[in-house]
């Protein structure tokens, strides 16, 4: 099987190592990729995901087997949509169905009509005037959710008790052109759950927990995501079969139905309070950094898994088996990050072919000088996933990693999954 990804990021690391593992996978190319999956992929740093022309053209050129495309821009742009018109097998959604995650606003019909819970939410279009924005605050707090109604690659999301905050970041949306979404505060610890979906079929993954703020103690802006953890050790023996029963596959009928039917990774994030699992946010594509986590525990071959679902077959999918045990990957962020981050900074103690280490990369770019090296090109630079039969051996093996690794005023989160270790998460009763 000659396997496509589309993307550049770790978790398109992640996904081609994966394939790279599979028995039946004989390549596996990157579009554009980074220099740090050049071990165990092919890489076309020429082909921008996003430019639906280029990657068909480059398909054709390739024949792959199978498409997979990674982010959440080539996948709202319709790049799925334009690779199948070529003939091609993809596993990602259409750009109707990638609305899940483009709009939020469509992500809240959904679930109105599916009947899932979800946070009270309020539009603030771009053209509110002073105002409407005071009147839509007051009806909202003391904790404000304020959400970039479009991509805005994880980090559009501002969750404060501070008002001053909450109209400011609605001021930052609209000047950037984009409306606003209001939410009521879910309280609970928040889950991420990757489910494969082919139309009203839904097939779980192992549930994650991503750590979001930059700082320790979950202090700092939001990010992309600094570290994640599976499984999750405080989730109720019920909790991912009452996530797909009452999210996951009520969302997915109700795509059929709306004529939008969903093929690929629906991503779930969850906040599990007093009357159960609530919806966060949905995403059209695997997670970053929950991906590197769940696919480092997954057994079962993940060439022959998403060709199911990119072919219409994943009803017939044998259940997925997984390793006994924990991952937890951290982040390694470039200094400044996420405001500004810092590149062209030598990372030293990882390079390409690190893979068995754990070694994920992300923003990275070859040295300049020609050298075997990498150089930090992004904001989180790259990840490193450590497994083990507890999950504090999980993470003893990642942080024991990660100090293998330096980069000269990077930062890292010291407490990933620690919270979890020391039976500090519960779910309310």
């Amino acid at each position: 099987m000659r396997t496509l990804v589309i993307g550049n990021g770790a978790r398109e690391h992640a996904l081609a190592y994966s394939l790279s593992q599979d028995p039946q996978v004989t390549e596996v190319h990157v579009a554009p990729g980074n220099p740090g999956m050049a071990a165990v992929a092919t890489l076309h740093p020429e082909t921008r995901g996003e430019d639906a022309a280029a990657v068909v053209d480059l398909a054709r050129a390739l024949a792959p087997d199978l498409v997979v495309v990674g982010p959440e821009i080539p996948l709202v742009a319709g790049v799925a949509d334009a690779l199948r018109e070529a003939g091609f097998a993809v596993f990602g959604p259409s750009g109707a169905a990638a609305r899940i995650e483009g709009s939020k606003a469509f992500a809240k019909g959904v679930m109105a009509s599916a009947g899932v819970r979800t946070a009270r939410a309020e539009t603030v279009g771009t053209g509110a005037g002073d105002a409407d924005i005071e009147a839509a605050l007051d009806r909202f707090g003391p904790t404000w959710v304020v959400k970039d109604d479009g991509l805005a690659g994880g980090k559009g999301v501002v969750v404060t008790t501070d008002r001053d905050e909450a109209r400011a970041h609605i001021r930052a949306v609209h000047a950037a052109g984009n409306p606003v979404l209001l939410e009521s505060f879910l309280d609970g610890p928040e889950i991420s759950l990757f489910c494969l979906v082919d139309g009203p079929t839904v097939v779980p993954l192992l549930p994650a927990q991503d750590h979001k703020r930059v700082g320790d103690g979950d202090e700092g802006p939001n990010t992309g995501g600094m570290g994640a953890y599976t499984p999750l050790p405080w989730l109720p023996a019920d909790g991912v079969q009452r996530i797909v029963d009452e999210v996951c596959t009520p969302v997915a009928r109700q795509m059929v139905e709306e004529g939008c039917p969903f093929s690929g990774l629906l991503y779930a994030g969850l906040a599990w309070g007093h009357d159960g699992p609530a919806v966060v946010e949905f995403n059209c594509r695997f997670g970053d950094p929950e991906t590197q986590a769940v696919l480092e525990l997954l057994e079962t071959p993940l060439g022959g898994v998403l060709s199911a679902v990119a072919e219409g077959r994943l009803a017939e999918l044998p259940p997925l088996t997984w390793r006994d045990g924990y991952a937890v990957t951290v982040v390694l962020a470039a200094g400044g990050y996420p405001e500004a981050p810092v590149t062209g900074v030598p990372v030293d103690g990882a390079a390409a072919g690190d893979e068995a280490r754990g070694v994920r990369a992300a923003g990275v770019a070859a040295d300049p000088a020609g050298g075997p090296g990498l150089v930090s090109a992004g904001g989180r630079v790259l990840n490193v996933v450590g497994t083990g039969a507890t999950l504090e051996d999980a993470r003893d093996a990642a942080y024991r990693e990660l100090a293998t690794v330096s980069l000269p005023g990077g930062h890292y989160r010291s407490d990933i999954g620690l919270a979890a270790v020391e039976g500090r998460i519960q779910v309310p009763e």
